[in-house]
């Protein structure tokens, strides 16, 4: 897990695209139930592929976090502004949050609506007991967090383009498995 001074570990790069591709995934699942009439198959099927893509990211952000501590960060070049520092670690944090908070969020409203959460052939074991009033304030909260994601996501995205082809650092070429002139 170690870098070459420049670019994260190739772990730590696969991780972040993989999990941009999996936010992807979850994201669409949800968009894409809509265009189904409650409760038919192809609803109840984008619904399960969420479940199961959300428990998958929940996996993946742990060990993307134990890869990062146990990994070296490439320094940024040139250096930024003690501002920008700031902004950028809470900016992770924020991600990071999100992407722990959402699936274990979702694992509680299915749990608080008296389902497991399904897992490719599996049920994940039950956290809490049934009790759909909490199911109802932890969707809400849910959906909340998924608005929140996109605008963490879009913020991230813009934040890299803008380190990349305006402040012309190598920001976006740490993370990229691509040698790409800036």
């Amino acid at each position: 897990m170690t870098t070459n001074n420049t670019r994260y570990s190739s772990l730590v790069i696969g991780l972040h695209w993989f999990i941009f591709l999996l936010m992807i995934a979850i994201y669409a699942t949800m968009e894409f139930r809509g265009i189904f009439e409650r409760g038919s198959d192809p609803r109840e099927l984008m619904k399960t592929i969420h479940f199961m893509l959300g428990a998958s990211l929940l996996f993946l952000v742990v060990i993307r976090i134990a890869a990062r501590i146990f990994s070296t960060t490439p320094e940024i070049l040139p250096a930024l502004k003690p501002h920008l520092k700031i902004l950028s670690k809470l900016m992770h944090l924020a991600l990071y949050s999100l992407m722990i908070a959402m699936p274990i969020s979702g694992w509680l409203i299915l749990n608080a609506h008296g389902k497991a959460v399904p897992f490719f052939g599996l049920e994940l074991p039950i956290l809490i007991t049934e009790n759909k009033a909490l199911g109802e304030q932890l969707h809400e909260l849910h959906e909340i967090g998924a608005k929140l994601g996109y605008a963490l996501i879009g913020l991230h995205t813009a934040a890299a383009l803008f380190h990349h082809y305006i402040m012309k650092n190598n920001v976006l070429l740490r993370m990229s498995f691509l040698k790409i002139k800036s």
